[in-house]
């Protein structure tokens, strides 16, 4: 984890050297972003209206809170509906030809960025990529899509948007309560109160003594996918044989992946993490005993089939909620279309 993140997340004691030093930049921000959402309530910016229904899955923090597994969720539980999604995403880390991008089988993360790889991969599903939400949205219209579910863009007021669904970690929450860089939110909890539904990756004590209305998710593992032959092995079957593992995690917060291979009895060897989306090489693994099943999560396999081993594994998960939050949020999505 980077010091930053320590600070934020941590109460590291370089909290009380690098808050001080950054917190004017975080009013300056504060100021910024204020009078950026100022300008599209008064209608001096213009924001776009689409002529198919927005989902925006997204958080008022930065790092991994578990929104591609929301993502996904939706995907399905819009096509139970019998609408045709379609997803949007920004494509962190991509460089891709054009923009907007339709993301195909052929595709690349080194195009596209890691999540949008995973979710088209995973799902089926169209998926374009750009900055311009907008324009990414209206082209998976043009390619028969009648919802379109943005993953991330809660700040991005430019595109107007049906329901918000703002995912929040259960565990880490909003850290030192601070906006960027001083602490991790991009904007205040008061953003909260404003979306229609928030939904806690993780149960929180407190999650009824609030003003909004708020679910709990959670992400469970089934099996594990082999990255060279796809081959797929039951989770308690594959504890059975490999207890003892080596991983790695390039996301968010990679810290959750390794509780969650300890939380199912593996016995961690070696583990070692990386920054969220980060370009893997055949070198980051040196320090791995080939002999040995190497666990990693279902984004960062995107990245390393091109020289994946045969010994490497991914753990897909997926979102589940308790059949009352379901209905909580199915009723959501129908209120929209």
């Amino acid at each position: 984890m980077r010091l930053i993140e320590k600070v934020w997340f941590n109460s590291h004691p370089a909290k009380c050297l690098l808050v001080p030093l950054l917190l004017p930049l975080s009013l300056l921000f504060w100021l910024i972003s204020s009078l950026r959402r100022l300008s599209y309530k008064l209608g001096v910016a213009k924001s776009g209206l689409l002529s198919k229904p927005v989902i925006v899955v997204g958080n008022i923090g930065v790092g991994g809170n578990g929104k591609t597994p929301v993502v996904i969720y939706l995907i399905e539980l819009t096509r139970s509906l019998g609408l045709t999604p379609g997803v949007i995403s920004r494509g962190y880390g991509g460089q891709a030809p054009h923009y907007p991008y339709l993301v195909d089988s052929n595709s690349t993360a080194v195009e596209a960025g890691d999540e949008p790889i995973l979710i088209q991969q995973r799902c089926q599903v169209p998926v374009a990529v750009g900055s311009d939400r907008i324009a990414s949205a209206e082209l998976l219209i043009k390619h028969g899509c009648d919802i379109i579910i943005s993953d991330d863009g809660l700040q991005h007021y430019r595109l107007q948007r049906q329901v918000e669904l703002i995912i929040v970690d259960g565990k880490r929450l909003f850290g030192n309560g601070l906006l960027l860089p001083a602490g991790p939110l991009r904007e205040g909890q008061w953003r909260l109160a404003t979306g229609d539904l928030v939904i806690y990756n993780g149960k929180v004590s407190d999650s009824t003594n609030h003003s909004f209305q708020s679910i709990d998710m959670t992400l469970a593992p089934t099996e594990l996918c082999n990255l060279q032959t796809g081959d797929r092995i039951a989770l308690f079957d594959f504890i059975e044989s490999h207890a003892c593992v080596n991983a790695i995690a390039g996301i968010g917060a990679p810290q959750r992946f390794f509780d969650t291979l300890t939380n199912y009895n593996f016995v961690i060897e070696k583990q070692q993490s990386f920054v969220d989306h980060h370009s893997f090489t055949l070198a980051d693994f040196k320090k791995f005993d080939d002999n040995m099943p190497l666990l990693m999560t279902e984004k960062d396999a995107v990245k390393c089939r091109d020289f994946c081993k045969s010994n490497w594994w991914y753990l897909p998960v997926d979102a589940t909620f308790s059949q009352t939050d379901q209905q909580v949020l199915q009723d959501k999505i129908k209120a929209a279309i």
